[in-house]
């Protein structure tokens, strides 16, 4: 074996001749310094990781497996809990929504409002440019929100069934409260007070006022709600309806040709009770209106040129 050594400052070469056991020291140094090498690396790494390639090393990644295996269906099953009470929660807001859209549509109707300004069939329309950024709502900032919109229709559903039951007994009030004429066209054809009687010519006490249409069959209309205590014959009123409006007050319709009402009936303001005719004690088709307060009969006159409430 021949080792050549260069000068590389000078240029100059000089071979050596290897024989014998130096030719074989060599070898062995050459091919042994990679095997070693590999082995030092080899076990250098054992040392610093001696769970690598281990049978306990494989039973520690089997068991975090199935440790990450079982929090992950944990998570599952959490986040499934939570998909179903949030589920439940929007219905429950939904509901909430009917009921306020409900009560909504009642206090319109009651107070007489504007429809197409309090329309509750109708989604709210809005709008607007969009102005800077936006992010999106995180697990926590979202539920966050549910529970304050929950807060929020709880607060206004309360106020809205305050409002509700005052307009309702505001409307009651006015349901009950009289004021009116019980025809809708016609004149008063006497009134109430002395006058000449029809049948005797004497002066007589009239304890009501009659109005007139000129014929039969015009609609009686009760002018405030309130329920029937008599619908029937009466002698002098032939028939006759009685209508009793609470506190105190009671009206009558009479000589009706027809009756539409029965006893214990509930009737509405300006509901039909009666058609005109002259059953009775009458000249002609009238209807004999009377109005009674606290039992003594009053001048109807009072009552019927009343604003509506």
């Amino acid at each position: 074996m021949k080792v050549i050594l260069v000068d590389q400052r000078h240029g100059h070469t000089k071979t050596i001749v290897l024989k014998g056991w130096l030719k074989t020291l060599l070898s062995l140094c050459l091919l042994g310094t990679p095997v070693a090498l590999g082995y030092f690396g080899y076990q250098l790494a054992l040392s610093q990781h001696p769970d690598i390639i281990t049978a306990k090393s494989a039973e520690n990644w089997d068991r975090q497996i199935k440790l990450q295996t079982a929090q992950v269906a944990d998570i599952k099953q959490e986040s499934e809990q939570q998909i179903e009470a949030l589920t439940l929660r929007l219905a429950m807001l939904q509901a909430r929504l009917v009921r306020l859209d409900a009560m909504g549509e009642r206090i319109t109707t009651i107070a007489k409002l504007d429809t197409g300004e309090f329309d509750f069939s109708n989604s709210v329309t809005i709008g607007g440019p969009e102005t800077g950024s936006s992010e999106a709502y995180t697990t926590a900032g979202f539920m966050d929100a549910v529970y304050q919109l929950e807060r929020q229709l709880e607060d206004r559903q309360q106020q809205l069934e305050v409002l509700e039951g005052l307009m309702t007994d505001r409307k009651i009030q006015s349901d009950v409260f009289i004021a009116g004429r019980p025809l809708d066209s016609g004149w008063i054809a006497s009134r109430f007070g002395q006058r000449a009687d029809p049948f005797t010519g004497k002066l007589a006490f009239h304890g009501g006022m009659d109005f007139s249409t000129g014929k039969a069959g015009a609609d009686i209309h009760t002018v405030a709600a309130g329920v029937i205590t008599w619908s029937g014959p009466r002698t002098g009123y032939g028939l006759m309806v009685e209508v009793n409006h609470g506190n105190g007050f009671t009206t009558r319709y009479a000589h009706s040709e027809k009756l539409l009402v029965g006893v214990g009936d509930i009737v509405n303001k300006g509901q039909t009770i009666a058609l005109v005719g002259s059953t009775g004690r009458s000249t002609g088709p009238h209807v004999h209106f009377e109005v009674y307060k606290n039992g003594r009969i009053v001048d109807p006159a009072a009552y019927i040129h009343r604003t509506a409430r």
